[in-house]
């Protein structure tokens, strides 16, 4: 059928129904079990960088400058780690702090601190306040979400474009002073693959918010992740900020997950020394120290910049193909039927679809019965309400291309099915 659905007559409606459902139930015999549902390296990508397990073997090896790295302190991490980062990021090294694995960890931290103590500037921690919101960028990150709700705040949702959040909406959601800040994945956006227009950031940077305390929580995840092209340069948020009066109003996350080993990698944060001098002086009393052997690890294994890059390409030569794989299915499968409308991302983890309104839930739930896993319809709103229940996140990553294939022709066939009970056959 090459008709867009909407246009097709009863009858046409019914055939292709009947035809899709055989295709389906065809699909479903096979007992497939086949998991889409987050953003994994995949395990050629986990090969290329297994050495680096072994890459600090002799007494010595463990030796940085000064520093034995298998013993107590240094809390904010070596200054050769804060190095590579600051590099990495086009940030200062005295802004860096280098913890474990998980930027979402150091996320959740920053977060929890605004709770029991405040930030450097909260009045009062947030614990006491009456309500605190939290602007979220839609569609999004799910485990932003997560955490904005684990702690009962009233989440937000800003619509994104091409070009990033509607900014003339947060511009005025911010005057109240209940807003405490906002998510942003602003290079490849997860899960859209959208970059944020200089102008964009330009003008978060120099938002006026009413609350002293507000944090623009930057998860630069993506920073070096280009699969499709050269490596695109990136604003530098803690200088915009700087130069904007609002130094201390950015925490910015990153890590080297999807650089290294995701369970094993490091993770930083930066932002500005006043905010270094009051976090650390909070984190003193959790910890004396990181895994500070793995960080050297890091910084030998990776060396600089452009040595890191160098590794990206490597990474995006085993990512492209997924990603081409993906994007060809659903052209072919999906182009001319004119219900649904996916992103071509040039780097990132993710694909987001929006479908026909109303069948994204439905959709996926045929997806589980066909043996094929995908992130939840829904996920990338607060509260993991969709309101025209049509986006899906699509990842791409984990699945060998020929295992890909087979899961991105089911997901079409269910899209299928679930718009056609949408228009009103076989439901």
């Amino acid at each position: 059928m090459t008709k867009a659905y909407r246009n097709l007559t009863a009858e046409e409606r019914k055939q292709e129904y009947a035809q899709v459902l055989s295709q389906f139930e065809a699909a479903k015999a096979k007992g497939l079990k086949l998991d889409m549902s987050r953003g994994k390296p995949g395990a050629r990508q986990l090969d290329m960088i297994s050495d680096l397990a072994w890459i600090l073997q002799k007494p010595e090896d463990f030796y940085d400058g000064g520093t034995d790295v298998r013993n107590y302190g240094v809390l904010s991490g070596l200054p050769s780690a804060k190095a590579l980062f600051a590099e990495i990021l086009g940030t200062r090294p005295e802004e860096v702090f280098v913890g474990g694995n998980s930027s979402l960890n150091l996320m959740y931290d920053v977060i929890a601190k605004a709770y029991t103590h405040g930030l450097l500037h909260s009045e009062k921690p947030w614990s006491q306040l009456e309500t605190v919101k939290f602007l979220c960028p839609v569609p999004g990150y799910d485990r932003h979400f997560a955490i904005s709700q684990s702690f009962g705040m009233e989440m937000i949702a800003v619509p994104m474009d091409e070009n990033g959040p509607d900014m003339t909406l947060v511009k005025t959601l911010v005057k109240d002073p209940a807003v405490k800040g906002m998510w942003c994945v602003p290079k490849y956006s997860n899960p859209t693959g959208i970059l944020y227009s200089s102008q964009v950031i330009d003008r978060i940077a120099h938002l006026q918010p009413a609350a002293p305390d507000f944090v623009l929580m930057w998860d630069n995840a993506y920073c070096v992740h280009e699969f499709d092209g050269e490596y695109v340069p990136f604003p530098d948020i803690l200088s915009l900020c700087r130069e904007a009066g609002n130094p201390d109003m950015v925490f910015e996350f990153a890590s080297t997950s999807k650089i290294t080993m995701p369970g094993a990698g490091v993770a930083v944060f930066a932002t500005s020394p006043a905010n270094m001098a009051y976090m650390t002086g909070l984190m003193t009393f959790q910890t004396i120290s990181y895994d500070k052997v793995n960080q050297l690890r890091h910084v030998r294994y990776l060396k600089n910049k452009a040595h890191t890059l160098a590794l990206m390409k490597r990474h995006g030569e085993i990512l492209k193909p997924k990603f081409d794989a993906v994007t060809a299915i659903l052209q072919r499968e999906l182009g001319d039927l004119a219900f649904a409308s996916w992103t071509q991302p040039k780097g990132g983890y993710f694909i987001s679809l929006d479908t026909m309104e109303g069948t994204a839930k439905r959709a996926l739930a045929l997806c589980k019965e066909a043996g094929v896993v995908m992130t939840g319809a829904g996920a990338t709103f607060p509260y993991g309400i969709d309101p025209l229940d049509q986006n899906i996140r699509i990842a791409p990553s984990m699945p060998p291309v020929e295992e890909l294939e087979q899961a991105m022709e089911i997901f079409c066939l269910c899209l299928r099915l679930a718009a056609l009970e949408k228009l009103g056959q076989g439901a």
